[in-house]
């Protein structure tokens, strides 16, 4: 498969979330996200009002993350995490389940956690559902896909980046087949490369989540280049 960087680009989620991260470092994420057209910047929640008012007069949308990393917050202080965030600005939303009701396989438990968020965020607000599928077996991602599309969200994703595996192209695939074309699909967690985010890609993600998103695009037009400048035959 071969993405020009501008089709690439507009599928990647432009994502800094070290709690590090300086105002700084935010309008530098923003400023290179408006740049290429990513699909968005994804920003912890303390920092959507700066990325808002950064991209004002960009098509660029702001996400935020809520309950991040772990999950392990009550779903009634995420539902708020939610409303702050869409009332700073953010349009999408990336919240992480509670892994222990995937694990113990109580789908009521994950659809009740979701449906708060979904329904706090509000109707023009995208919701993607973090799954963390490095700490999951393939039963408990299968459950919280149906969790995630019974409770109405918009996207399962797979991991938050900062616990075990990140993404892969098997969580991928088992997330798609379990979806199908009802929900999107994100991968996020270790994408660093083009090859990488080309394989989350035919795998089946319709999203990517990243930090090395610029480092990608060069891949990608360098490669687009060698590509129009090989002979006939070559490629």
């Amino acid at each position: 498969m071969t993405a020009p960087s501008a089709s690439l680009a507009s599928v990647i989620d432009h994502t800094l979330l070290a709690p590090t991260a300086l105002r700084e470092d935010i309008l530098r994420l923003c400023a290179e996200a408006d740049q290429v057209s990513a699909a968005s910047v994804c920003v912890n929640p303390i920092w959507v009002a700066t990325a808002s008012a950064a991209l004002q007069d960009s098509t660029v949308p702001v996400c935020a993350v809520v309950g991040f990393p772990f999950g392990s917050t009550p779903s009634e202080v995420k539902a708020a995490e939610a409303s702050a965030a869409v009332a700073d600005g953010a349009t999408e939303i990336d919240m992480v389940i509670h892994h222990a009701s995937a694990v113990a396989g109580d789908q009521a438990a994950l659809m009740a956690d979701i449906s708060a968020v979904v329904q706090a965020a509000g109707e023009n607000v995208v919701v993607k559902v973090i799954l963390e599928t490095g700490a999951l077996d393939d039963d408990a991602i299968v459950l919280a896909c149906q969790a995630a599309e019974a409770a109405g969200a918009h996207f399962v994703k797979t991991s938050t980046g900062f616990v075990g595996t990140g993404a892969t192209v098997e969580a991928v695939a088992l997330m798609r087949h379990t979806v199908g074309d009802r929900l999107g699909v994100k991968a996020s967690g270790g994408i660093r490369n083009r090859a990488t985010a080309l394989a989350m890609l035919d795998a089946g993600a319709t999203r990517l989540g990243a930090s090395s998103t610029l480092a990608i695009l060069e891949e990608d037009s360098e490669s687009d280049s060698s590509d129009a400048h090989s002979p006939k035959g070559t490629r």
